[in-house]
């Protein structure tokens, strides 16, 4: 199989577009290289551009062969790879380790009436607490929402894995006041849909608490 390419975008600052998606790149820090063509020089005009862009204007992105060259385009697609950088991470980091917590404390013993596996535990609260620690770093250090100044697909789905260990008792963010914050933020946009969605966690909450 191939390498894949980095991502390529051809600007010129002194066009407005070009600025606006320069200034999207780097908040949101996507690898790409920048080739930098001058319309002051017609650059936009030499056969090698215009083999990437017949219309001979600016800004073009090339993502591994695909050609992009209208900027509200160009803009819409990287934020959707944002989403989608998110999304494939989930799947190995904040679904399963917040599931698993779940499954140990909660299903399993529910299942089987077996009382919870100590050990197992704890090693499922480690994991949980790094994908924590990731979410916070890689994710939310500069920005309200998972992938930028928006609510997304990717904070729905993540805010929902996190509550899970809710059905057990379990506040994983108690001491986490960056994932506080931005759990709040999410509830604010969805409004009461949030808490129409995990009132069954509640209630099994609740009725544990209750056998205590």
């Amino acid at each position: 199989m191939a390498a894949r390419q980095a991502l390529q975008v051809h600007l010129d600052l002194l066009s407005q577009p070009c600025r606006a998606l320069h200034i999207l790149l780097a908040c949101t820090r996507l690898p790409h290289t920048v080739r930098h063509v001058a319309l002051r020089r017609g650059e936009h005009r030499t056969p090698e551009f215009t083999e990437i862009n017949p219309m001979q204007k600016v800004p073009v992105m090339v993502d591994n062969g695909f050609i992009l060259t209208e900027s509200d385009a160009i803009i819409k697609y990287l934020r959707r790879a944002r989403v989608d950088e998110y999304t494939a991470w989930h799947h190995t980091h904040t679904r399963p380790h917040a599931a698993k917590v779940f499954l140990l404390e909660v299903l399993l013993p529910a299942q089987t009436g077996s009382p919870v596996e100590a050990q197992r535990l704890v090693g499922a609260l480690s994991q949980l607490q790094e994908t924590l620690d990731q979410l916070e770093s890689m994710f939310l250090r500069r920005q309200p929402f998972l992938c930028g100044d928006d609510i997304t697909v990717a904070d729905l789905l993540a805010v929902c894995e996190i509550m899970q260990p809710e059905g057990g008792g379990r506040d994983v963010l108690q001491d986490r006041p960056l994932l506080q914050r931005w759990k709040s933020r999410v509830q604010a946009a969805v409004g009461d849909a949030f808490d129409q969605a995990h009132a069954v966690l509640y209630a099994l909450r609740d009725r544990r608490r209750a056998k205590l």
